[in-house]
């Protein structure tokens, strides 16, 4: 092999350890995704893909594998965003003191137009990039940081619920707390069962395909009511 070909490649090899590391050049890409993330989720979620691959950080560190089960592993997600949808409609967010039906997402009630647009980033944007951006990259950079002992990797889980939380800021207190508790049952799912990115992301993107049915078709005060009439 040529020395111009060898220097080359050991320069990439360089740059890739840089990269997956917390120095400098590691911490310099994290800021720029997550200034990303801030203004566009999923152009963050492009970024992570090309970071990885430059990084050369296998997929499967971010939780994209193929499960055992597509069709256990995409049930089993398309259940639990459907049960998180009722739940969190139903008790949890009554019980925050949150409005029965949510102001910010109101334009979507009976508007066909609006309701396939928003059915599309729920899961390309909600569903996929969100989940590959705060779950699967920014767990890996946390416990990359942090270490992996259990009360580490409990300060990442509860560090990447107030991330993704606080991004939710415009949509006021309540979508906040929304935010928040999904965002820690999610990351918690994630951790301790397999780290496999898409039942996350099938039950994220149900979850929004559940609330855009509920306001599409004026169905949220009714079950926001089902147990506190």
């Amino acid at each position: 092999m040529a020395p111009e070909v060898t220097e080359h490649l050991t320069e990439l090899r360089t740059m890739a350890k840089r990269l997956r590391g917390i120095g400098v050049t590691g911490i310099a890409a994290f800021l720029i995704i997550a200034a990303t993330a801030a203004l566009f989720t999923p152009a963050a979620a492009l970024l992570i893909l090309l970071w990885a691959w430059v990084s050369r950080t296998p997929l499967r560190s971010l939780g994209l594998y193929r499960p055992r089960s597509w069709l256990v592993a995409i049930g089993a997600g398309i259940t639990l965003g459907i049960a998180e949808k009722l739940i969190m409609k139903a008790l949890i967010m009554p019980l925050l003191g949150a409005a029965p039906t949510n102001p910010h997402f109101s334009y979507l009630a009976g508007n066909p137009r609006a309701a396939l647009s928003f059915a599309v980033y729920a899961i390309a944007g909600a569903g996929f990039a969100e989940e590959l951006v705060f779950r699967g990259y920014l767990l890996e950079r946390l416990e990359k940081l942090l270490g992996t002992l259990a009360w580490k990797q409990t300060i990442s889980i509860v560090a990447s619920t107030l991330i993704f939380a606080s991004l939710h800021y415009q949509q006021g207190l309540a979508g906040i707390e929304n935010a928040a508790i999904l965002g820690f049952v999610a990351a918690l799912i994630y951790v301790r069962f397999g780290r496999n990115l898409w039942l996350l992301v099938a039950m994220h993107a149900t979850f929004d395909l559940s609330a855009l049915y509920l306001i599409y078709f004026r169905l949220e005060s009714s079950v926001a009511h089902l147990i506190f009439p």
